[in-house]
């Protein structure tokens, strides 16, 4: 803030007032940006536990059938 405008804020009660509402309007703007952002990138890790959950899922069931099909084998060649 420049010395200019709070040596105008101090002698003109308005002009605070006017000034303090473009400020709070400004910071208002921000911090609804800053929430919007927030929210997309909780959707995005979200969606990436979502994934990474059926990913692991599908890998598991792929390491069992492996090695159930190995045991079967194994039995098979035995018997």
């Amino acid at each position: 803030m420049s010395t200019k405008t709070t040596d105008i804020e101090k002698e003109n009660l308005e002009a605070h007032v006017e000034l303090c509402a473009q400020r709070y309007e400004s910071l208002d703007r921000r911090l609804t940006n800053i929430e919007e952002k927030v929210g997309g990138l909780q959707k995005t890790i979200e969606d990436s536990h979502q994934s990474m959950t059926k990913v692991i899922i599908a890998t598991a069931g792929t390491i069992v059938t492996g090695v159930l099909s190995v045991l079967f084998v194994i039995l098979t060649k035995m018997g």
